[in-house]
């Protein structure tokens, strides 16, 4: 067993519900910047097992590569002594250490004989020609095309050519004023070396053109890093003697992967970056405040790693008179048309509601506002409700325009749809609609969620089959709004296994 670690990665995740997902989505980058692709599915089952025994309270990832194996340490602070359950996955050994006031669950996973720990033992000789380059070409292609995060595309490129290519690797990527500048990530054979190397190389120019250069006593090969005509970097390779003949040839052939992977990594985080902002300014500016008589919980999640605009919102606002309005709607379809219609949706709802018009009335001149945008309209379901407190409880108008059901939870836990349905908005020009009233007694709750709740799906069954919203609904008596609303989500999230493909929005109004 190898003693010193070759590479070590980790990361801090803070307690909560996020905390598992996010820790798989941190090994599947660790594996995927060591090449230990063919790790990858235990790997993450190991840290899931692991993780979410510590989850309750912050928790660290540590991965070490050990050459024919990987360590995994979960790291938290803790005394207990607790029983931990054995990992179910396949592990050559395991153990819980306790150090002052820190608990560290850990576990080994083999390399034997996989690709990944052949690959760790190449030397940095002249590389072989033929079947075996070309394969080894073609796994750096794909371990390139499998990250879309920029941050971790240097450490891939790094670790992939070292040491198949050079004893030691740096990636530098330019900044929008140009230049060269400390490395993005620096890897080498001898990580005690690596410090040293840097302090090297911070005292010279890196040429962005490339070339060959001498760097102490290491001859440097420089490959630019182009993509789609512009100049994302350079490739800095070094090795204290002469480079073969080939190896120039071979790196040009990485480079060109390398930075067609790097753009595309930045050109899918600036829109995943720009679809956030587009999102967030879509959702109501600020919270409603202290409404009286009413308890309220909202709760919002797009769907998808991206967070792609959505076509699911919801409002509560105050309406003057000492009313309020709420909302929660699904525009069919996700992108920026959709996030036409939720503004449109949004803020028509807001204008009309503060001149007066009650929801019947703002449904109308909605509809006909959806339909005058022609081919960019997208239809349009949408629970609209004016709330206004009574002597006892509260008295709710509200039109339901194809939405999914709206349910009333009664204190002795009897659970019943409280609106009819009426047409969808944005499809008929003849279509008007009636608000239906609804009277909500101390203690009763009302709950309105889109369909990224109600057809949630695992192998064929959605989550509202047979009324299974209105029986986890039923589960929800004496409960707060947030609690409420926390219950109906993290059943969303615990019905299947793989994160949800619709987004999802709750709305929790409990009379008090």
């Amino acid at each position: 067993m190898t003693n010193a670690p070759r590479a070590v990665l980790a990361a801090t995740f803070a307690p909560g519900d996020t905390a598992v997902p996010a820790a798989r989505r941190f090994t599947k980058e660790v594996m995927t910047a060591w090449a230990a692709v063919s790790a990858l599915a235990p790997a993450e089952r190991l840290v899931e097992e692991l993780a979410v025994q510590a989850k309750a309270v912050s928790f660290e990832v540590v991965w070490s590569h050990l050459g024919d194996g990987l360590r995994l340490e979960v790291r938290q602070r803790s005394t207990s002594e607790t029983a931990l359950r054995h990992p179910t996955v396949p592990v050559e050994e395991w153990g819980v250490t306790f150090t002052g006031e820190q608990r560290t669950h850990w576990a080994r996973l083999s390399l034997s004989g996989s690709p990944e720990g052949q690959a760790a033992e190449w030397s940095a000789e002249e590389p072989s020609r033929g079947p075996l380059w070309m394969g080894f070409l073609a796994d750096a292609s794909d371990l390139l095309a499998g990250t879309l995060n920029p941050d971790m595309v240097p450490a891939i490129i790094s670790q992939i050519v070292v040491p198949r290519l050079a004893t030691w690797c740096a990636v530098y990527t330019w900044t929008d004023g140009g230049g060269p500048q400390r490395p993005a990530y620096l890897w080498h054979t001898d990580e005690r070396s690596i410090d040293g190397l840097r302090e090297e190389l911070a005292t010279v120019q890196i040429p962005q053109a490339g070339g060959a250069m001498q760097l102490g006593d290491s001859q440097v090969l420089v490959i630019p890093l182009l993509a789609r005509g512009r100049a994302l970097g350079v490739m800095c390779l070094g090795r204290p003697d002469r480079f073969a003949e080939d190896v120039f040839q071979y790196a040009e052939d990485i480079g060109r992967r390398a930075a067609l992977a790097m753009d595309n990594a930045r050109l899918y985080a600036t829109q995943a970056a720009a679809n956030r902002a587009l999102q967030r300014s879509l959702l109501p500016p600020d919270e409603p405040g202290e409404i009286p008589g009413l308890d309220p919980a909202v709760v919002y999640e797009p769907a998808g790693e991206t967070n792609e605009v959505g076509g699911d919102f919801y409002d509560l606002f105050a309406a003057g008179d000492g009313s309020w309005r709420f909302a929660v709607g699904d525009v069919c379809g996700t992108g920026p048309e959709a996030a036409a219609v939720t503004g449109l949706a949004r803020h028509t709802l807001r204008l009309l509601a503060r001149e007066g018009y009650g929801v019947a009335a703002v449904l109308d001149r909605l509809n006909q506002a959806i339909l005058e945008e022609g081919d960019r309209a997208r239809f349009l379901t949408l629970l609209h409700g004016e709330i206004k407190p009574v002597s006892k409880g509260l008295d709710v108008w509200m039109v339901s325009a194809g939405h999914p059901e709206a349910l009333r939870l009664r204190p002795s836990g009897v659970v019943d749809t409280v609106v009819t349905s009426q047409s969808l908005l944005g499809v008929f020009p003849e279509a008007t609609f009636k608000a239906q009233l609804v009277h909500l007694d101390p203690g009763d709750v009302l709950l309105a969620v889109t369909d990224g709740v109600t057809e949630r799906r695992q192998d064929g069954r959605l989550l509202d089959d047979d009324g299974g919203l209105a029986k986890l609904f039923a589960e929800c008596v004496g409960l707060s709004a947030r609690a409420v609303a926390e219950r109906i989500r993290r059943a969303v999230q615990d019905f299947a296994p793989e994160p949800s493909a619709d987004d999802m929005a709750i709305v929790v109004l409990r009379a008090r």
